[in-house]
């Protein structure tokens, strides 16, 4: 993985201590660029030099859990071990920003897409499930399209455990589902009562609908034994190096159908990849 020099201000190896640096732990710029090397080989994830106090705060907690002293001890040990650990390192370096209907402009034309073949199986997968908000939205699409007795299935998954989980429960503040209409809310979502006032859970047709998995991008050992109709990767491969944003669009387009549909993040551009996928609208592709 290629980096430019950090910044400055760590250099030094941190010879003034954790104290002066008003820091619980000593981080040093050799312990930056591990990690650099460890989440890049684990998650196909680039980190740049500006991203310092984001892994410094994310990981201390995982010192803390772990009881090791330093980074260099916590990575060194981590190094040696093939453990559960790692998926807590992993958890712990993932961003995780989504929301109901986010980019609504990609439902309008999913619900398009699949009304014109109502009565056809549809296999779809969600790569970056996060805490669910994207999946469910996918899952209402199709409902509201193809009506509750649709051939509908969707596939969400993501690298990181603790947020499939949540996905998986289907549980939300009610004053974080703000792109949920009230219409929406009533018909797909249970609101809690009593001590769970204020939250609202997906109801079972939406949860039923969704098989939810681990899976990691940059691995090809993806578990998938038939192709999808449509394929959600968005704002994933914004944390991908040029090299292994191919890697992973080659493996989408092995598991897409011919004519099936891409949609990716409002700042990704897919056009060096011509061969694989063609725009068909606002950060659309259709796999060639």
């Amino acid at each position: 993985m290629r980096q430019t020099a950090a910044a400055r201000d760590d250099d030094d190896d941190a010879v003034a201590g954790p104290l002066t640096q008003g820091r619980e732990f000593a981080w040093t710029t050799a312990d930056f660029s591990r990690v650099q090397a460890l989440i890049y080989q684990r998650a196909g994830i680039s980190l740049h030099d500006g991203k310092h106090a984001m892994v410094y705060s994310r990981l201390s907690r995982r010192l803390r859990e772990t009881g090791h002293t330093s980074f260099n001890e916590y990575l060194s040990w981590l190094e040696k071990h093939d453990g559960p650990e790692w998926q807590e390192f992993v958890n712990a370096l993932t961003t995780n920003l989504t929301a109901f209907f986010r980019e609504q402009h990609h439902f309008e034309i999913l619900a398009s897409h699949l009304r014109s073949k109502p009565s056809q199986p549809w296999r779809v997968w969600c790569n970056a499930a996060s805490t669910g908000e994207e999946p469910y939205s996918i899952v209402i699409t199709a409902l509201e399209s193809l009506g509750a007795s649709a051939n509908f299935k969707l596939t969400a998954s993501d690298i990181d455990s603790r947020v499939l989980a949540k996905a998986a429960e289907g549980v939300y503040r009610l004053d974080a589902a703000k792109g949920l209409s009230q219409e929406r809310l009533q018909r797909f979502f249970l609101r809690g009562k009593g001590g769970n006032d204020g939250m609202i859970r997906a109801k079972p047709e939406l949860r039923k609908a969704i098989d939810f998995m681990s899976v990691n991008l940059i691995r090809d050992d993806w578990p998938f034994r038939e192709p999808f109709d449509v394929v959600f990767c968005r704002n994933v491969m914004i944390y991908f190096d040029a090299p292994t944003q191919r890697r992973v669009l080659e493996r989408i387009h092995r598991v897409l159908k011919p004519g099936g549909m891409l949609f990716v993040g409002h700042a990704e551009n897919f056009s060096e990849s011509r061969d694989l996928f063609t725009l068909r609208g606002k950060t659309v592709y259709e796999r060639r």
